[in-house]
Formats: C-alpha cells, structure tokens, sequence
C-alpha cells in the first residue's frame, strides 16, 4: 500500500495491483554496434595536431532475435561526460515478420565531411543488418523502417564488416565466398566476389588501411602542395581475414580476390573447430575466438600462432577491443567477459618491444550466452604512426547483450589509466577499471506495449504479432472498515481474468497499440497498417471483438498525395478520455490526423501538417535549439531573448501554418508543401509522443527532432509551439487538477512544467529544474536516479464514491486540494507532491514546509543539505520493491496499477545456462 500524507497526516491506502501475469517476453539481444569515427588524414596526421578533446558519445544500436533494433542515446549534453542514465533508447525500428539480426554495421555516410575527431550524429550514419538469410538490410534511421534490401548471391550471410574508410562492405557468405558491396556516395552496389573455398564465412575483419603512396601527385609540377583532398582517399585497404568452419582462419587479399595464407587452428577427435569471432589490431596482429574456448593471437605477416588461451569452457562468440587498442574482451556460451591486456615483461623470450598479451581478468555479468560485445569509443585498426589518443581522464565503455536479454554497461579503464583520476561515464562507483568498477543492467522496456483502460478495467498486452488484454477484478469489500479488512484480505485470491487473445496478420512487429477509457475501442499498428476493432461486453462479461475493415482506406485517403506505396500505418496511436476522438501520426509523412468516432464510421475532423514543416521559421516566430538546460531562461522567442528569471511567452501561430477547415477540404485540396512562408522540411521528423489532457481540449505532440506543438480539440486547431528542449522529449502528461498545465520530463530525469493555455512556464514550477539557482531536492534526486523516467501518470478526479471516503477521513476541500503525481522508471516509483492552489496559480508550499525554510534561515549554522534531505524525505516517497516495472498508471483515485515482468520469470523460459561442474569442488 502506497501512504498518501494530508494536512492531517492521515494516510490514504491505495490498492496496488501488482500485475504479474502480463506474459510480455522480451527478445534476446544478438548484435551491438557503435558507430565508428573517421579515419585522419594522411596530410594533416604528419603534422602535429593539438591536445585531443574530450568525444561525444555516440549511438548504440542493439538489435534483436525478433527483428527489433534500438536506437539508444547518450541521455546526457554534449557536454556533459558523466550521467547516471547512460544510454536510453531513442526508437524502436520494428523489423519484418518474422525476421532476426545477427549482424549490425554503422557506416558514414559521407566520411570526407567530417574530420577525425568528430562523432557522427545518426542523420549521419547508414546502418546495415543481417538476420541469417540472404538478404543485407540497409534502414532508414528517420522512418524506422527498411530502406533497401540487396541479395547476396551466395547463401546466407553469416557476417558482414565495413572497412574503416565506411567506403566498402564484407559479407561472408554460406557458399565459401566473401563478397564486396560499395557504399560509397550512398549506394548499395556489388563490386567484386573472393574465390570460393568448401566452407563457411562465419565472421570476417578489414586489415589495418594503408596511406596511399604520396608519390602519385602529391606536389604540383612547380613543387607546390597540392591542395586538392577530395581527388582520392587517403586511405587503402590491402588485406582482411576471415573465420571460417573447417578449423581455419584466411587472410585475403583485395586486389585479386585470393587467399594469400591459411592458419589452422586446434581439432579435438577430428571434429571441425567454428571460429567464431576475428579481430584485427592496428599493429596487423590477427585475434580469433573458436567453438574450444580457445583465444588466439596471429602474426599476420608470418601467419603463424603467437599466443593460444584457454580462456573459455565453452565457445567464443564475441570479441571486441579497447579504443587504444591495448586490451581485448571475449565472451561466449560460458556468461564471461575476459579482459586480455598487453603487459610489459623483461623475460628474454618476448618481442624487442617487452610487450606480450596476457589474460588479466574475467568477470561474469549475464546469466545466460553472451552474443555481443562493444565498446565507446570504437576502435580503429589504424598504423602505429597514425594511432588515435583519446582523453585519459574518461573510462571507455563496454557494452554486452547476449539471451538473458538486457544490455549490461561496464567501465573498462585499464590498471596503468588509474595514475591519473579517471572518471566513471555511468556513475556505478568511483571506480572505472574493467575489474573493480560496478557494472550496469539497462531494464528492458516496451514502449507502447502495456496500456490501460480505466472505466473498463482492462490491460492491453502487445506482442510481436499479436495482442492480449486481461480484466481487473474489483476487489470484494474493497470499503470495509479497518477493523475487518484483513480477513477480507486473506480470503480473497483472484484479481484477474484473459478476456481476449489475437494473432493479427501483419507485415512487421507491432509497435504500438492504444486501448480506450470506456474499453470500447482498440487500435494497434505496424509499419504498414494501422488496425481498429470494437470491443463489445455482453451480460457474462464475455468480449467479441469486430474489425473496422474501411480504417486503411480512411488513412489513405486522408493523406495528401498518397500513393498505392504509401504506408496507412501509424507511429502512434491515442483516444481522447471520452473515447469519441482518435488521434494517430503516420510514420512515413508525419501527418496528424484526428478521427471522430461517434458515429457509425470513424470519420476524418482534421489533418495537421506541423511537423513536416522547417524549425527554422514558423510563422513570425524564429525557434532555436538549446545548447543547455541552463539557457532554458533565455529561449529565443520573436527574434528575441527573453530575460533570464523572467517566464517565456510563446507566440500563436495558428494563422500561418493551419490546413483547410474541414476534412472534405482537406481531402481534395493538396499539401501545404506549396506555401513558400513555412516550406517542408528535408527531412521529416517522426511523431513518438502524443497525450490529451484529462478534459479532452489539449493535444500535445512531440517528434524525435524535440519539436513540440499543441493542438486545441475542442476547436480542431493549432494553438502554439514550445521551445526545442536540449533532449528529445521521454513521456508528457496533462495534470487532471489543472488540465492546461503540462509535465514534460527527459532521458536526464529533468522536469519541466508548461502551461498551455497562458503560453509560458510558471514560475513555481522553476524549483523543479535543476538549472534553477536553488534547484528542489526532489530535481536533485530524480537526477541521481540510474534508470530513466518511462512515464508520468495522475490520480483521476474523485468520483462520488471517493468523494465519500474523503469526506469520512477529512474536509472535501482538503480532499479536492491533495493532488500528487507518479512518475516512474524501470526499477523506481516516485511519488510527487502537488498543491495546487484554488486559483490555479501556482505552486503552494505547505505550512510544515515554510516552517523548515524560516529554521533553516534563523539557523546560519545549520547545513543546508540536511535541511533539503528533510524536507524531500517529508515530501516525496521513492519506492524502489518494484522491478522491474513495465507500466504504471491510476485506474482510479483509490486504484494503482503496476504491471511487473520479474527478471526470474522470464530466465525462467530460456533453455538451462551453460554450466560445467569442476572436479573437487564444491
């Protein structure tokens, strides 16, 4: 039971239903990849260039056995290289049915616009997949789908690498060949095949590139440099080597497609040996990783075996290395991570350089096979002469992911890094070595997987292709007294009832679905079609469900300038708290459109065409992006800086960018593309975020370039834009007791609040920013959290019977005057203290409160952090024996529901972990 304080102190119970048997099942993580960093110049290398600054985090993209990959961001600033909720994923891209992803591949999509020490952004990078057929996948990272297809003319695809220069792609195919595609200028083309050997390419790696010879008109004929860059690459690749399944590695050569040599590695009883896994360092030494356990180092230029590890009791499917190239991880079957490092030895044996590799440490994270490893930042097998240097004083990353079906973070600082204070990018501990630093689980989430309908009592399951929905149960005597509560209590063992189960037929995973508050409605989509059904409710509580079959030709006909192609899917789905209007956003033209339901047929109200348009200029009105959650005081609002302190008044803009006046016009009329004052942007966002205020007037939108708009329902109009926050917006919601104020919370757990209908943001609610002077405990604490907020729900207004219990326990004035909110995140519920005054004004401080401020300003020598921990302790409750957390929301004032997946329960489905019993010990 969840105590809710009053001005009497008078706990109010809520009934927390501790939703169990959702039987959602994450997918098994597969692939990882980071995107990788241009190659330097040859020209500018041989110069020296200054002191090396500190690199952004880039994205992590983490693909699925279902198909599903995640886009994950650094939920920090630019700035900033320290945040405790590291990586939050971004967007989901659904992939098709049925499919999965073994291999993942970043590329630049123009790597001579950057120069070395740049971090490509995702509008920056091409992303390819391989999921064991014989199709490369290339996806379009805006619209969260396929882009194009390539088939490998050579069987399965078993790997697939991009050389350094992101000019090529290898594909090691189920024939015995190894294919060449060319990406450059954003093609997709093949370009040369390798001579067929009898085996497989189960994985490959590009060699160290080579500089071009600086003979071939490097200086003009007067013996000027010449100045022309963009002629050649600077770079050349002369060699990769390949993991094959007849015991044996291959190294390559590009120019003639032949096998220059073959390194076999060890057999037990004849059985052919997998090799797994191949890396390349920048030095030429070969890494391999085989179905013995066994970790083997290659001279690539003699081929011949250096160093052979027994370091694993099972195989090696994973292997990837430390940004400077001095340590090397693997891991496989067995659930452990070893660390193999490069130690300085004065034993005669060794090379003249006293360096060798050695096995330093191993760690298990995961309970189950580990199928991917990567590390932040990635590395580049680049020459001795040309090697990177990254910032000393920031631990690099490693990420895992492998059945047990969660990312795990680790800091990876080498032992001899630790001379210097290096700091810990996560925030586990003060600790960054590989060894003793904690580690991180990133929870698994949903999405738009779980949600809610209130009046009807229902929960809303989406699976990869199908669907489920279970009815809460009233509790019996859920308003007996105290005194004979508890025998209720124990008597009474259901709760829960499966009233529906579909399979839908559908051309990718579902990505989202929306039940409504009467229970009356449900829509789900994929990619390609959004889908409506009726649900109706007989006298036994039975559900039938009925299509609405005309809903995809609606869509496609509310879409202007729609083709046969084009998709009547939908990236998010949401009915308004009356369940007579459903607002959805397209996924290819992010257009929103308003449905009415209250007749026989859904019907088309309004079309807005908002996010499609420039950010430059809306209107008279010039949005900026922020550079800084503290700049959020000075917005550019009409040209203008507003004064810092001072709350931001946003313009209307309503005249200037709103389409036709009904939805006949809006059929037959065209797009907004030809108006030359808000032309259409190159590239169009797409909507994620949509809510509706508990009164049913507000809309808020948000898409993932963190524009914001707000819609009037009642009117079918534009109201106004809110200012580009510095992160992409994580979840919103209306307050019921105030429905024009708007909570806004972020990947970095920060708030801020917004009130729709003055255009600006109060001043009461600043304590809740931490760029605030005097920031609130609880923005501190949220801020602290390692998990990111997932959602904000609110307490629904008292109905009569709630009315009554209130009055029972205090006023009706105090009962209409308490009002909280609960926000959450994987493995935390907070609760939020809000009262509001009778006005709607502002933020009240209570009087137990002020009297803490006035002692702690009677008291100079009281410290103010002890005060502020009292006073958040008074006032917010952070419960933390909720894990991990799928979705939380109110069915009522006196109901909270609490939808769990235990970590247990679903390790539970997986086949039995690898385990080998030692002899002798116990």
């Amino acid at each position: 039971m969840l105590p809710e304080k009053r001005k009497e102190n008078a706990p109010v119970k809520l009934a927390v239903h501790r939703c169990r048997f959702v039987d959602y099942a994450p997918s098994a993580i597969t692939a990882l990849a980071f995107p990788p960093l241009p190659l330097p110049s040859v020209k500018r290398k041989r110069r020296k260039t200054p002191g090396k600054q500190s690199l952004r985090y880039g994205t992590l993209a983490v693909g699925h056995a279902n198909g599903n990959i995640d886009l994950c961001e650094w939920s920090g600033s630019e700035q900033s290289v320290q945040c405790s909720q590291a990586w939050v994923v971004r967007k989901t891209m659904p992939g098709p049915c049925p499919s999965k992803v073994d291999s993942l591949t970043f590329v630049i999509r123009h790597p001579d616009d950057f120069e070395a020490d740049d971090v490509p952004s995702i509008s920056d990078l091409r992303l390819f997949s391989s999921g064991g057929g014989s199709e490369l996948l290339e996806w379009n990272l805006e619209k969260s789908c396929v882009k194009r297809t390539i088939g490998s003319q050579g069987g399965a695809i078993w790997c697939v690498a991009a050389n350094p220069a992101s000019t090529f792609l290898a594909l090691g195919c189920e024939d015995g060949t190894v294919r060449l595609l060319s990406i450059v200028n954003d093609t997709l083309e093949h370009y040369r095949r390798f001579d067929r050997v009898k085996c497989r390419m189960l994985s490959i790696a590009w060699g160290p590139p080579v500089p071009r010879s600086r003979a071939q008109s490097s200086m003009n004929e007067d013996g000027s440099d010449s100045d022309s860059d963009d002629d050649e690459d600077d770079w050349q690749d002369s060699w990769l080597v390949t993991g094959c399944s007849d015991s044996s590695l291959r190294k390559w050569d590009l120019k003639t497609g032949q096998s220059l040599e073959r390194m076999a590695v060890d057999k037990i009883r004849g059985e052919r040996t997998l090799v797994w896994t191949v890396g390349v360092l920048g030095d030429g030494t070969i890494v391999s990783g085989d179905s013995l356990g066994h970790v083997k180092f290659w001279d690539s230029r003699t081929c011949t075996q250096l160093h052979s590890f027994q370091a694993h009791g099972a195989d090696v499917l994973a292997l990837t290395i430390n940004p400077e190239g001095k340590a090397i991880y693997t891991s496989g079957v067995d659930q452990k991570t070893v660390q193999f490092s490069l130690v300085r030895t004065n034993s005669s044996s060794t090379t003249t350089s006293g360096l060798r590799w050695a096995q330093t440490n191993s760690r298990r994270m995961h309970s189950h096979d580990v199928r991917a490893l990567a590390s932040w930042p990635p590395y580049s097998p680049l020459p001795p002469n040309y090697k990177r240097t990254f910032p000393l004083d920031i631990a690099p990353i490693l990420a895992s992911g492998g059945l047990d079906m969660s990312v795990v973070l680790s800091p990876a600082a080498l032992p001899e890094s630790t001379v210097t204070k290096v700091i810990n990018p996560l925030s586990t501990s003060t600790e960054s070595t590989f060894g003793d630093a904690y580690h991180r689980r990133l929870a698994y989430t949903t999405g738009n997987a779980i949600r809610i309908s209130r009046n009807g009592r229902l929960v809303l399951c989406l699976r990869e292709t199908g669907l489920s929905v279970w009815r809460i149960l009233k509790k019996p005597q859920l308003e007996t007294p105290d005194d004979v509560k508890e025998d209720a209590d124990e008597s009474w063992n259901g709760g829960w009832e499966k009233v529906l189960e579909m399979e839908l037929n559908v051309a990718s995973n579902l990505i989202t679905g929306e039940i409504s508050e009467d229970g009356r409605w449900l829509a789900v989509s994929d990619i390609y079609e959004a889908k409506l059904f009726s649900l109706h409710t007989d006298e036994k509580e039975r559900v039938s469900v009925k299509r609405v079959k005309d809903f995809p030709a609606l869509i496609h006909s509310s879409i202007p300038n729609a083709s046969s192609d084009t998709s009547t899917g939908a990236v998010s789905l949401c009915f308004s708290p009356d369940s007579s209007k459903l607002v959805l956003s397209t996924p290819q033209t992010s257009h929103i459109l308003i449905f009415d339901l209250t007749s026989d047929k859904p019907r088309l109200l309004r079309r807005f065409e908002h996010h499609r348009l420039k950010e430059a200029v809306i209107g008279d009105r010039v949005v900026k992006s922020l550079k800084h959650p503290k700049q959020l005081n000075g917005i550019v609002t009409n040209g203008k800086h507003a004064p810092r302190g001072e709350d931001v008044e946003m313009g209307d803009v309503e005249d200037e960018i709103e389409t036709e006046e009904s939805s006949e016009e809006a059929e037959g009329s065209g797009s907004e593309s030809d108006d030359n004052r808000n032309p259409i942007a190159n590239t169009i966002p797409s909507v994620h975020r949509l809510t509706i205020s508990p009164d049913g007037q507000w809309l808020a939108t948000s898409d993932d370039q963190r524009h914001t708009h707000i819609f009037n329902l009642d009117s079918i109009s534009h109201h106004g834009l809110l200012p580009t926050f510095p992160l992409p917006i994580e979840c919103f919601a209306f307050s019921p007791m105030n429905p024009n104020i708007l909570f806004l919370a972020f990947p970095d757990n920060t708030l801020q609040v917004y009130d729709v209908e003055a255009r600006q943001f109060p001043a009461w609610s600043k304590d809740l920013s931490l760029s605030s002077p005097s920031p609130s405990p609880i923005a501190k604490r949220l801020a602290n959290l390692h998990d990111s907020i997932l959602g904000i729900c609110f307490p629904p207004p008292l109905n009569t019977s709630d009315a009554m219990d209130t009055s029972k326990e205090g006023s009706q004035k105090d009962g209409d005057q308490s009002h909280h909110a609960l926000l959450w995140g994987a493995n935390w519920l907070l609760k939020l203290p809000l009262s509001l005054s009778t006005t709607g004004g502002g933020w009240r401080t209570s009087k137990k409160r002020r009297r803490a401020q006035v002692q702690l300003q009677e008291q100079p020598d009281a410290q103010e952090p002890a005060g502020e921990e009292s006073l958040a302790s008074s006032s917010t409750k952070l419960i933390t024996h909720y894990r991990p957390i799928l979705h939380v929301d109110f069915l009522s004032h006196r109901e909270i529901v609490v939808v769990e997946r235990p970590l247990v329960d679903v390790l539970s489905t997986l086949p039995p972990a690898y385990f080998k019993h030692k002899y002798g010990s116990s």
